[in-house]
């Protein structure tokens, strides 16, 4: 590597040390979804790999990694085992992190320094987004501060991808794009669409294009294990629909480092001097017009499983890169005509583009550690561990949290810093809890957000609720017959809230069938005079529960519905239904019975798997075709 190289990367891994050190460290975040993303590698080290497998932790029972991208949980598992369990679960899971900060300046660089022939050229750029924020899921504040770092890890595969397709030669896409698009779909697939639109607009022929035909088509068999089932069973879960394309574009056209990256992009198109410039400088209006397509036409039709404001991060990150381009050859020509050095040139270039982004705060520079905090000092303060040892010692049954967080800070505003530590609930303390989670798809949570487990999309954000309302009423109107009536069907044997919450928990509070019991402040706990029978582990895919009830009556197992519970008495197999809570019913046929609830895959996840196998034979076939080819 030559020293016009070295030495700008040097500058950019400096950066990235430097802000990591004091923004990460070595302790994994206790800042707003960390904890439940930490408790979803823990789930695939424990309990299994398989996407479909049953976690009864959270909301009444759910299969977790289905109806999430398992890619960091499958990579924070892999990290683990592959360390020989010397990573601690935790640890890997914040070296993902330290990755997921670090990785979109990396790659944007390596993509730069191809275009450009100078890596100092590519310095802007890729300063630009390891920096950049601007409102993005995927951006510094979204995909690392607050904790959506599926969404950043996969960002940051893009540019990957896209240098792979430069390097595979006559137009053809290479077998190491395969690959990266299926990390890419199991990570976080709002950036497959540009993802694939790239490898079909690489295509310079139309055996190039059957080649990338195969390439999209090998990428979807590999992810059918998840993907599949996914689609079979997309009625047990609810989109997550908050937000909109609309808000997000007001909040970009606000800032002035925005417009001027458009501006420069666009600039890019007519300065491409090269075949492989002009295929990159034109991707991001191909991404573009993808998210309008998406907003125009697909979500007024309810298709809102990839929401247009979520498709934007990957039309950004290829205009940071077209904008990349431009600044580059701006540099590379300025360094022609007068005396100034590469490298002046390109810390000139960050430093006005630092300047533009102070009044939108478009980047983010430097972390205010009082925002940062770690696990470990958070359990500390908030004496977590105190609680989860508190709550063991409840009647059985789950554990209700009225909020789905912690503030971190006093106030009143939804979005002020907060935790969702209490999401490590399971883990530490042996206990299920419904809530005390960040905003999750489930038919549970649709329940105790807005009062009813119908599908249909979610769109608040949970934060919005915390201390406000409960099962879609306002704190200080549920009633304690109402609540009774959920908790009992939810198998609520517990009930932790905030002390500040006292005046408004009356359905509590005043409720004859619950006694407050010590907990540390600032919790406030009120226990259940009597248990609640929840279904017990037997062994993997088999739970048994006792219930009461006249023959040809619909009972509830307190568990959630989806269609691979099969249910018997001793050897018959009894009937099934959705609940009215979303929950498991199930239609006796004697008085006492014990129930053999028994889960495992059904046919939609064994094809899924049959298909990821066949992809795996199939990508193995050309790997062997090429080295066939070259020999």
């Amino acid at each position: 590597m030559t020293r016009n190289r070295v030495l700008p990367l040097a500058f950019l891994l400096a950066w990235i040390v430097l802000f990591g050190a004091f923004a990460l460290g070595v302790s994994p975040s206790a800042f707003d979804d960390h904890p439940g993303q930490i408790h979803r590698v823990w789930l695939a080290v424990t309990h299994g790999l398989a996407p479909w497998t049953w976690h009864d932790g959270w909301w009444g029972g759910y299969p977790e990694l289905q109806f999430y991208p398992p890619g960091l949980a499958y990579a924070g598992a892999l990290l683990h085992l592959a360390s020989l369990r010397m990573l601690s679960v935790d640890a890997a899971y914040h070296v993902l992190v330290w990755i997921g900060w670090a990785a979109p300046g990396l790659t944007v660089w390596l993509l730069l320094a191809r275009l450009l022939g100078h890596g100092w050229a590519a310095l802007p750029g890729a300063f630009i987004a390891l920096t950049l924020s601007a409102g993005l899921a995927s951006g510094v504040e979204g995909g690392v501060h607050i904790g959506m770092v599926p969404a950043r890890l996969a960002w940051a595969l893009l540019p990957l991808l896209v240098w792979t397709l430069l390097r595979a030669s006559s137009g053809r896409a290479g077998l190491t794009a395969i690959p990266l698009l299926t990390a890419i779909a199991v990570t976080h697939p709002a950036h497959l669409p540009a993802a694939g639109a790239a490898v079909l607009f690489r295509a310079a022929t139309r055996r190039a294009l059957v080649a990338a035909m195969v390439t999209l088509v090998c990428a979807a068999a590999l992810t059918g294990f998840w993907t599949i089932p996914l689609l079979v069973r997309v009625a047990e879960t609810r989109a997550l629909a908050w937000g909109g394309l609309a808000d997000l574009l007001a909040l970009l056209v606000r800032q002035p480092l925005a417009i001027v990256l458009v501006a420069l992009a666009g600039v890019a198109v007519a300065m491409a001097r090269t075949p492989d410039e002009r295929f990159v400088t034109r991707l991001p209006w191909l991404a573009v017009a993808i998210v309008l397509i998406d907003a125009v036409a697909l979500e007024p039709l309810g298709l809102r499983w990839l929401p247009a404001d979520r498709l934007v991060d990957a039309a950004v990150i290829l205009l940071v890169v077209a904008a990349g381009v431009a600044i580059g050859r701006g540099i590379d020509t300025a360094a022609r005509r007068t005396p100034l050095p590469h490298a002046a040139l390109a810390i000139a270039g960050i430093a006005a583009i630092v300047a533009l982004s102070a009044p939108g705060e478009t980047l983010t520079l430097w972390p205010r550690r009082t925002v940062w905090p770690t696990l470990a000092a958070t359990e500390r303060g908030l004496r977590l561990p105190e609680l989860w040892t508190r709550l063991r010692d409840v009647p059985d049954g789950r554990v209700l949290f009225v909020r789905s967080g912690v503030p971190l800070v006093w106030g009143t505003e939804w979005w002020r810093p907060h935790t969702h530590a209490t999401a490590l609930t399971p883990r530490h303390a042996g206990r299920a809890i419904v809530n005390g989670t960040f905003t999750h798809p489930s038919p549970v949570a649709a329940l105790v957000y807005r009062g009813d487990a119908a599908g249909g999309p979610i769109r608040q954000l949970v934060e919005r609720l915390d201390g406000r309302s409960l099962f879609g009423r306002p704190l200080d109107t549920l009633d304690a017959a109402t609540f009774s009536r959920y908790a009992d069907g939810l198998g609520v044997s517990a009930v932790v809230a905030l002390d500040e919450d006292l005046p408004s928990i009356a359905f509590v509070r005043d409720n004859g069938g619950y006694v407050r019991v010590a907990a540390p402040e600032p919790f406030v706990v009120y226990a259940r005079r009597a248990p609640l029978a929840l279904p017990r582990r037997v062994d993997a895919g088999r739970w048994t529960l006792i219930v009461d009830g006249e023959p040809g009556t619909w009972v509830t197992t307190r568990t959630t519905y989806y269609p691979l519970w099969r249910v018997h008495d001793g050897e018959r197999a009894l009937a099934t239904r959705r609940g009215a809570y979303g929950d498991l019913e199930v239609r006796l046929d004697r008085r006492g019975a014990t129930l053999d609830l028994r889960y495992g895959p059904g046919l939609a996840e064994i094809a899924g798997l049959a298909v990821t196998v066949v992809g795996l034979a199939t990508w193995a076939g050309l790997i062997a075709t090429r080295i066939r080819a070259r020999g």
